[in-house]
């Protein structure tokens, strides 16, 4: 297969756009393109189905997982032991600094809904990546203000693009290439050992999947990768975002599919309103409320995350709640995490319900987040060693 870079090539950019890391992704593409697209194909014919008056439900097929009650996913791996606080942000120099500084104990470093996809932003976030680990991402902005990283670093989850995009920028045998492929085989290929050797892992979060066989694509990705790099299967370890409406009804069977490599699931507020209204906005039953009304606590959503806990608790895994109140405010004063009692998970609800505190945009806000889970963590702990209360 021909590959070509399309996209311009600025400073740096040859030490991410190497030919063997460009091989690598050109072996991704040929092994899993074809998958990929049959299983877009998939998501238009249910969305058709679900157009006609058809409705989500548990698959048949796949009861039998479900109601097998021995199977349990991977331990937690090194750096995603204590997941009470978690940051997100783009990729750029400022924010991956701001980040991993933070306090948080995970940093989400996001080439997905936070970062532009343009060709720029998304090497020069691998790059920065790469610098971040070596230790030589420090710098001086033009304001004169220096920015340094700290001993002590939040553990570097990737969430790299959905399967529905495409990267322009790189394109084989004519076609634009895999934008998770591009973000997930660079990432991979250039850091994995890396963070091994500090300790660590290659860690992802995988954002809108649809049903347990776009998890299995995932997991035949990370079992490919791993064999073709060397590495020791079990590595890679990924966190399953469950925002939209039919994954919410394969939650066990994503688990299953990825049970060697799973770090868990996350609840999304946004994508979760936001694929209901894709699904079945066409039906007068579906009408929602101003978005600003939908929160974690009305009856749809509240149902979806407890089933997601009571899944994550049978299976031995933790879950997140996703994005807290007010926490891409820019505002100090609006953060509404209290500094003593219980944390608090999107839309309000106390983060003794059983979900892990979930997200924060600021990293401002850490120590206070970081303060309002102590009593949460005094709580039952589970399998990963966060604590939980029963579902």
């Amino acid at each position: 297969m021909r590959y070509e870079i399309i996209g311009p090539l600025a400073d740096r950019f040859d030490e991410v756009l190497t030919a063997e890391a460009l091989e690598f992704l050109v072996a991704l593409d040929s092994e899993f393109a074809a998958r990929r697209v049959a299983l877009l194909d998939t998501r238009r014919a249910r969305r058709d189905r679900y157009a006609t008056g058809q409705f989500p439900d548990f698959l048949p097929e796949t009861a039998a997982i479900r109601a097998d009650p021995d199977w349990r996913v991977a331990p937690p791996a090194p750096g995603l032991v204590d997941r009470r606080v978690e940051i997100t942000g783009p990729t750029d120099r400022r924010m991956t600094v701001n980040a991993l500084n933070s306090g948080a104990r995970v940093w989400l470093a996001d080439f997905e809904d936070a970062t532009a996809p343009t060709w720029h932003n998304v090497i020069s976030g691998q790059l920065n990546l790469i610098d971040a680990l070596d230790r030589r991402i420090d710098f001086t902005d033009p304001r004169g203000k220096r920015y340094a990283l700290g001993a002590e670093l939040a553990t570097i989850v990737v969430r790299p693009r959905g399967w529905h995009l495409v990267e322009k920028g790189i394109v084989v045998d004519g076609r634009p290439i895999s934008a998770s492929l591009v973000d997930f085989g660079l990432y991979l290929f250039h850091c994995a050992r890396r963070q091994l050797d500090a300790g660590g892992g290659p860690y992802f979060y995988l954002p809108k999947l649809e049903s347990h066989r776009e998890a299995r694509l995932w997991n035949d990705v990370f079992v490919f990768a791993q064999q073709r790099l060397g590495l020791p299967r079990g590595t890679i370890r990924a966190t399953t975002l469950i925002e939209t409406i039919t994954a919410a009804f394969e939650m066990e069977e994503i688990l299953y599919e990825l049970r060697e490599h799973s770090a868990g699931l996350n609840a999304g507020r946004w994508d979760y309103i936001f694929s209901v209204i894709k699904n079945f906005g066409q039906w007068p039953d579906f009408v929602l409320p101003d978005r600003s009304e939908v929160t974690m606590a009305v009856p749809f959503m509240r149902a979806y995350t407890e089933l997601l806990v009571a899944t994550c608790h049978r299976r031995g895994r933790t879950r997140s709640a996703g994005w807290p109140p007010s926490s891409r405010a820019g505002n100090r004063r609006s953060t509404r995490w209290p500094s003593t009692g219980c944390g608090r998970t999107s839309g309000g609800r106390p983060a003794t319900v059983s979900t892990a505190p979930g997200w924060l945009t600021r990293a401002w806000s850490t120590p206070a987040v970081r303060s309002s889970t102590r009593c949460w963590v005094t709580a039952r702990t589970n399998s990963t060693g966060c604590g939980t209360t029963s579902p």
